[in-house]
């Protein structure tokens, strides 16, 4: 005779939980996890403290240029005008005033005798004052003036574009002598203050070129 015996089934239900433990950090890999931002925000303000020194230095050596430059500026340009009178001196130009001369040996029409003061950083003579018109007498040569007439101001004018103010005409000049068109100017009558003469600009004449110094 066989006996069965009924054994009881124990069923067991497993309930999934998630496992926490892997998100779990310790203390010490919090500071693993977060030194590296740290460092990167301390390299940040370190690099821009540096930057911000180079800037300031940077500012104060330009302000320094700026100052000494500005304030030695016209002694600088003094200097330089110097040495440019000598090279002239040296050149045979003669100084008086406040600018050099140039008196020619040689004979050229108006224009032409501008073009070699012009070539030279010069300019045909405009006389200013009675002192230079003394000065320029001296020289007992027919020379010509940096005064012309413009057709088109019905005018005399200084080749520095300034009007004519102050003459020294001889007398009954200027006077377009025997109809012609006299539009330049010369030094003739030696001997008197008013010394100028109205002539032909192609005629042939001696020429003083005049170069202002910035004193």
């Amino acid at each position: 005779m066989v006996r069965v015996v009924h054994k009881e089934e124990i069923s067991i239900d497993y309930v999934n939980t998630r496992d926490t433990s892997a998100n779990r950090l310790t203390d010490k890999d919090r500071k693993v996890h977060h030194a590296p931002a740290g460092r990167r925000i301390y390299r940040i303000v370190a690099i821009s403290f540096v930057l911000l020194c180079i800037l300031q230095v940077a500012v104060n050596v330009t302000l320094r240029l700026y100052f000494f430059k500005t304030g030695n500026l016209t002694r600088n340009d003094n200097i330089l005008e110097k040495l440019s009178a000598d090279s002239y001196i040296k050149r045979g130009w003669v100084f008086f005033g406040s600018s050099l001369y140039f008196i020619s040996s040689s004979k050229e029409p108006w224009l032409k005798s501008r073009e070699f003061c012009q070539r030279r950083g010069a300019d045909l003579v405009v006389i200013n004052t009675v002192g230079e018109q003394d000065f320029i007498g001296q020289f007992y040569r027919l020379t010509w003036l940096g005064l012309m007439y413009q057709e088109e101001l019905g005018d005399w004018e200084w080749v520095d574009g300034t009007p004519l103010t102050k003459s020294y005409w001889g007398e009954s000049e200027p006077n377009g002598y025997q109809g012609r068109n006299e539009s330049c100017v010369e030094i003739r009558f030696f001997g008197d203050q008013n010394s100028w003469n109205d002539i032909p600009c192609y005629e042939q004449n001696f020429w003083i070129c005049e170069k202002k110094l910035a004193l």
